[in-house]
């Protein structure tokens, strides 16, 4: 089992802390939130862990040292979604975790021992444009989309066995080598694919951060709960 953080977007809403830094080395509380999900997989005992890189790269080539990750640079990152990051680790892509580098968990959620593809979702009353799941009774996926509503929606992190990830991948491969792509997120390989994949949803607490406001509420409301 190997895991694949994705880390390479400007973070533009986030700014100006991201002035200087990728967004996945904004601080909650005084933690980077790469640095969390770093520690928690280790936890986890995966240790084979590749970042992909682009805005700030240098900035991360500290993590080699202290968590002995590999680092893969995204040299398109201002052109390109993160189906472009996915694509040039491809080859690594198969019994992985899937990470977007500017998701919090305040707890560790990652489960050592899956085998079944899920989506860790947050629950979220009256989202607007966010990709939504459907799921069963067993909280198997029925249906991906996006919408507007409220319940389960993806939320940056994601386990894919091989199986799944090997049709994933080759629909990467196909999207990306067709050289129509440059709107596209990896998740809409697994869109146009759902039909084909048996995926679970693993309900969870994970927040992603997209805005200042947005992280100093986090903040307030993890100083509230300790």
């Amino acid at each position: 089992m190997n895991a694949i953080i994705l880390a390479a977007g400007l973070g533009t809403r986030l700014r100006p802390l991201t002035n200087d830094r990728p967004k996945c080395l904004v601080p909650i509380l005084g933690t980077p939130m790469i640095e969390q999900q770093l520690r928690f997989l280790t936890e986890a005992g995966i240790t084979d862990i590749t970042v992909v890189s682009g805005y700030c790269a240098d900035h991360l080539e500290y993590l080699k040292t202290r968590y002995g990750v590999k680092i893969v640079h995204n040299e398109y990152y201002n052109e390109y979604n993160n189906i472009y990051s996915l694509y040039l680790v491809r080859e690594d892509f198969g019994d992985t975790y899937i990470l977007e580098g500017d998701v919090y968990m305040p707890s560790n959620c990652i489960l050592p021992d899956i085998s079944q593809s899920t989506y860790f979702a947050a629950s979220k009353d009256h989202y607007e444009r966010e990709w939504g799941l459907t799921v069963d009774s067993d909280h198997r996926v029925v249906e991906i989309r996006p919408q507007n509503g409220s319940g389960y929606i993806l939320s940056g992190i994601s386990y894919w066995n091989s199986e799944d990830a090997t049709k994933i991948r080759a629909r990467v491969e196909e999207l990306v080598e067709s050289g129509d792509f440059s709107s596209l997120f990896w998740d809409d390989a697994v869109l146009q694919l759902q039909d084909e994949l048996e995926i679970y949803c693993q309900p969870t607490q994970i927040y992603e951060i997209d805005t200042v406001p947005e992280l100093r509420a986090l903040e307030a409301l993890l100083l509230k709960e300790r």
